[in-house]
């Protein structure tokens, strides 16, 4: 069975010519958003998933403003609000090595190099120069794994199994 990603969700409408605000959950949008790109929108009370082409894309406020094939008024798209963007996994582009998808890393048991588990990456934060991976520990602590070679040192995505050398002061 396909397995689906959430690319965006659409949270209202914008003007009256078809276009939606989109709350963006993906980290390549001018891939995503491509015109002539097939998304799919799930919605809450639809069983079937509706299959939509996009027309046209762009940024305006923090939202990604999105236009679809075939639907050209509000009325059209009134009734997207709500809904979740999605592709199938299959869908998915090759990454360069070293590059993991989000959902590949969320849920990872981390260790360091000596076999001492850590915890369980939670949570992926994007703050700049490089992501920081929150790893929840046994006591519920967070620690902040920064993702970078002098730390990070093997992730084994089909195993969910990540390898570090935590730097001084990183691990409680």
């Amino acid at each position: 069975m396909e397995r689906w990603l959430n690319v965006g969700k659409i949270v209202n409408t914008h003007g009256i010519r078809g276009e939606v605000r989109v709350i963006s959950r993906t980290d390549f949008p001018e891939q995503r958003y491509r015109k002539g790109n097939r998304l799919y929108l799930f919605l809450p009370k639809e069983s079937e998933p509706v299959p939509l082409t996009v027309k046209s894309w762009r940024v305006h406020k923090n939202f990604d403003l999105l236009r679809f094939e075939g639907y050209d008024s509000i009325q059209d798209v009134e009734k997207f609000k709500g809904g979740m963007l999605k592709i199938p996994e299959s869908a998915l582009d090759e990454l360069d090595e070293g590059e993991y998808y989000f959902f590949e890393i969320i849920g990872c048991s981390v260790y360091t190099m000596e076999g001492k588990e850590i915890g369980k990456v939670k949570e992926i934060l994007t703050p700049g120069a490089n992501d920081v991976w929150v790893v929840e520990g046994e006591g519920g602590e967070k620690i902040y794994i920064p993702y970078i070679g002098d730390v990070v040192k093997k992730v084994d995505v089909k195993d969910k199994k990540i390898w570090i050398e935590p730097m001084e002061g990183l691990l409680p």
